[in-house]
């Protein structure tokens, strides 16, 4: 098996495992036994039980946000949207999310890693929504970026993980709405 086609396969099993006992109970040792290789091939990879985590989990979370430029904001809104809700209705992610969140506030190196290696990235890859919007015209230079790109993701976290109410498509064009008012968009000028 080439190396590439090895390490995509360990990382399903790290996603497995995290689904499945949480942080705490997912180990080298049980990761290395499910995918069915030796201890050394993890350590050739991952340095720690941490840095193999956050690397499977930005794996599959981080190019979900590639938020192609549909001509509008509203359009790059309700695509980013639907990014959120598709990433938190994964099965694994849906779990693996939150058992993160609550271990990060215990953990300040994980929490580091999770906000350089996952964080950091998402946010970075969802900011050219804003550049869009700004040259458009859509929104005023000196929006508050951080707090835009809180509201891409808060609000559906927030009702899918927290509440465990259902993301319907009723609810994010309220929220497309919503959160077009609140950073004060307007229509593109011409």
């Amino acid at each position: 098996m080439l190396r590439v086609e090895l390490t995509d396969a360990i990382v399903e099993v790290v996603i497995d495992e995290l689904a499945e006992k949480g942080y705490a109970r997912t180990s080298m040792d049980g990761v290395a036994k499910r995918a069915e290789v030796g201890k050394s091939s993890l350590y050739r990879r991952w340095s720690s039980k941490q840095d193999m985590v956050v690397d499977a989990v930005s794996q599959l979370s981080v190019p979900l946000v590639d938020i192609p430029d549909s001509g509008s904001l509203r359009g790059d809104v309700e695509r980013a949207f639907e990014v959120v809700a598709e990433w938190l209705s994964d099965e694994r992610l849906g779990r693996i999310l939150p058992d993160l969140t609550a271990e990060a506030k215990r953990n300040p190196a994980l929490a580091k890693a999770l906000s350089e290696h996952l964080e950091n990235p998402r946010r970075a890859k969802a900011e050219p929504v804003l550049d869009r919007a700004i040259a458009r015209g859509e929104l005023p230079r000196d929006v508050d970026r951080e707090l835009a790109l809180d509201m891409f993701a808060a609000p559906i976290y927030w009702r899918h993980t927290v509440r465990r109410s259902e993301i319907t498509p009723e609810f994010l064009a309220q929220l497309v709405d919503s959160t077009l008012a609140f950073l004060g968009a307007r229509p593109p000028k011409e």
